[in-house]
């Protein structure tokens, strides 16, 4: 079998192996259908705390699925054969605020008082929608899916503050109350849409230009839906400038063990 034809395919632990091995770096939508996908931000033991609880006091845009023991490069409920320094397709550097480095591995990166949050994302609840005959644009168009920074703040915890990040996905008019009722079914990986049209009322000044990801095609007789995204600490850090953090690269997320409906109204 031709692995990387047949990825889509693969149990969760053997995306994470390709995964590891370097062997697919790009988006995880789509991917271990059922399964949940994570966010991951990386901070020193000395910010874990701000973090958690800015986090506590955003649970839409941030919702916490695990943290790991300090210095761990493992988890203990979300997946068992798992090596956070390796096992997302991109990662992301920040030092003092600013994106430095894009790349496959953190191992080099790594600290023994390094703390490891995963949050839950919104690819997560993508296979419920499918289920429910709703087209993931993004998936038909083979990229990755779009995200804006909006002008809806979020509550400060310590030294972090920021507005939120949203991921949108175009929905039929006629199926926006069946969007709304699968993904509130899922508050732990972002539940509910946050805001439905007019983008513009939400800081979003070109829809066809997201801050991260890729624009999709908005047919006619479709509405553009935004939900809450794991993008947002990004946000929050580039805002409060930490000496160094270690975030996934936009739509390359963690591919864990536990399946979606373990979440559903948990």
């Amino acid at each position: 079998m031709d692995l990387l034809k047949d990825i889509t395919s693969l149990s969760p632990v053997e995306v994470r192996h390709l995964i590891r091995e370097g062997k697919f770096t790009k988006p995880t939508s789509g991917l271990a259908s059922g399964y949940t996908q994570a966010n991951l931000v990386i901070l020193p033991k000395n910010l874990a705390y701000d973090f958690l609880l800015f986090a506590q006091r955003n649970p839409r845009p941030c919702p916490i699925l695990e943290v790991s023991d300090a210095g761990s490069r493992g988890l203990h409920k979300f997946a068992q054969d798992i090596d956070l320094a390796n096992d997302f397709p991109r990662y992301r550097i920040y030092r003092n605020g600013i994106f430095t480095d894009e790349v496959t591995s953190v191992t080099d990166y790594w600290q023994d008082d390094l703390v490891s949050f995963l949050i839950g994302c919104s690819f997560s609840f993508e296979a419920e929608l499918i289920a429910a005959g709703i087209e993931i644009r993004h998936i038909t168009e083979g990229v990755n899916v779009p995200m804006y920074n909006t002008s809806i703040p979020l509550e400060s915890a310590g030294k972090f503050h920021g507005n939120m990040v949203v991921s949108m996905r175009p929905i039929p008019e006629s199926q926006v109350v069946t969007a709304v009722n699968v993904t509130a079914a899922m508050p732990k990986v972002h539940g509910a849409p946050i805001h439905i049209g007019s983008p513009e009322s939400i800081g979003i000044t070109d829809i066809s230009k997201p801050d991260y990801g890729d624009p999709v095609t908005i047919k006619h007789g479709e509405v553009p839906v935004f939900w809450p995204c794991g993008v947002t600490p990004q946000n929050a850090i580039m805002q409060v400038k930490p000496e160094f953090v270690i975030t996934h690269a936009p739509g390359h997320m963690l591919v864990t063990d536990v399946k979606n409906t373990i979440l559903k109204y948990e």
